[in-house]
């Protein structure tokens, strides 16, 4: 995960004790919001606008003091500094924060244990949005996205989820079952019938699919993850991701494609590396169908597409001989994605009418390279440790050792390494490099000067 400079958290405010140090307009706003919290609101001020004094007056709030004092601290649970004097809210920071008491110096991100985010109010829904101080614009444009598209009948929704929810876990006593119910449901016309208060009809359909639901009998999701860049995963990989049970995961997939499964989804690697003891394939299928059979929605996450090179293909099948359901979420296969990021283009009018895939691994064989004639772009999948052959084969084939070359490692991430030069020097290059290797090569790969864009050339 991501490191973050705040952890963002939802505090129960009610019947607390607040102490604002500040009578301006400043204050004024901050106790407008937590005054609707049924907070204890205490203020230190010499002098009160003439809003808040309407509120001391009514005795909304107390008005305890001119002059601070550590005193005034006993059982206050957080500390709001409210003033125009830097000095002074910089010393009483510094005092209170010794005592472990949440505090907040406005407009002030030094002098803050928490500060306030951004809120869009749907109770009980609640959503929160900050940039820690460093773009408030910024978080005002999202917030107004994020407003757009939540109606404002949102928080309806979840107070009457929220009334069948222990009726529902009486019902479906387990948790896969009972939370694919809830997706079912959201997914449905119910949020509509609520949203447009047809509430007797939103009723009615939670009915529907209480006696319709159908045990989870498990599913098999089988995902590209695309090249690397994690920005480069399919919004439908990223939708699938989020509801996984399980996922088994290709080596190579990055942290950051991981961090979008759901937290409490577990996470296992059964990817195959060089020279390291790698889990079988047979054992890979084992598990898929152990999981679904547990009635898990599991997820088959592998790097770039899952057709191609991926034995994605093979897996299925497995699932079919099982009778296990499944469905398939393409992603980018690795030459589309990191041809594009060096600014290679596989295919160019007048240099390449044609492209072909091949993988060292398995395919590309002593003495036997399967294509009929030279091909105007050659890809070559997991060729790290075969490059002496490679050459070897490709003279032989009739390529001349003049023609361009690149080898990419790790494509289209921010470390990525990418070699330019021709076959003849291709030994000497594949030296430098580290990790996995894809390697391109005919004369598209010159155009990489005009259209090159990403970083980490070499």
């Amino acid at each position: 995960m991501k490191k973050m400079n705040y952890l963002p958290i939802f505090l129960n405010l009610k019947y607390k004790s607040i102490l604002i140090i500040g009578g301006g307009n400043i204050a004024y706003r901050k106790i407008i919001l937590l005054y609707s919290f049924h907070s204890f609101i205490k203020i230190i001020s010499k002098k009160i606008c003439k809003k808040l004094y309407l509120y001391i007056l009514k005795k909304k709030i107390q008005w305890i003091s001119y002059n601070f004092s550590c005193k005034y601290l006993k059982n206050i649970f957080l500390v709001i500094i409210a003033t125009n004097n830097k000095d002074f809210n910089k010393k009483i920071f510094n005092i209170i924060n010794k005592k472990n008491i949440l505090i907040n110096t406005v407009d002030n991100e030094k002098y803050c244990s928490f500060i306030f985010p951004s809120i869009i109010n749907r109770n009980p829904i609640i959503i929160s949005i900050s940039s820690c101080g460093k773009s408030p614009v910024l978080i005002r444009l999202l917030r107004e996205k994020i407003e757009s598209i939540l109606s404002i009948n949102y928080g309806k929704i979840s107070f009457l989820s929220g009334k069948f929810r222990n009726f529902i876990k009486k019902v479906f006593y387990n948790f896969s079952n009972r939370r694919l119910f809830w997706e079912k449901l959201f997914n449905s016309n119910f949020i509509d019938q609520v949203i447009n208060n047809n509430i007797k009809y939103a009723i009615q359909t939670l009915y529907h699919f209480i006696i319709n639901n159908k045990k989870n009998e498990g599913e098999l999701i089988l995902v590209g993850a695309g090249p690397g860049d994690s920005n480069l995963l399919t919004l439908r990989g990223l939708q699938v991701l989020q509801r996984a049970d399980i996922i088994l995961y290709d080596y190579f997939i990055g942290k950051e494609i991981l961090n979008y499964a759901r937290k409490d989804a577990e996470l296992i690697c059964v990817g195959k590396r060089f020279g390291y003891n790698s889990i079988k394939q047979n054992n890979i299928n084992k598990l898929l169908i152990y999981f679904i059979k547990k009635g898990n929605r599991v997820v088959r996450l592998k790097g770039g597409d899952s057709f191609i090179f991926g034995r994605g293909a093979e897996e299925l099948l497995i699932a079919k001989k099982f009778g296990v359901n499944f469905q398939i979420v393409p992603g980018i296969t690795s030459a589309i994605g990191i041809s594009s990021y060096i600014g290679v283009p596989l295919t160019y009018r007048n240099y390449s009418n044609n492209v072909l895939f091949l993988t060292a691994s398995k395919y590309l064989r002593k003495n036997s390279i399967l294509y009929p004639k030279i091909p105007d772009t050659l890809v070559i999948y997991m060729c790290r440790n075969k490059i002496k052959f490679i050459l070897k084969e490709l003279l032989l084939k009739g390529f001349i050792l003049k023609t361009p070359i690149s080898l990419i490692s790790y494509g289209t991430l921010s470390y990525q390494k990418v070699y330019f030069g021709i076959l003849k020097n291709i030994n000497v290059i594949s030296k430098n490099i580290s990790g996995p290797i894809l390697l391109i090569v005919g004369k598209v790969v010159n155009l990489h000067k005009k259209l090159s864009w990403f970083k980490n050339f070499i």
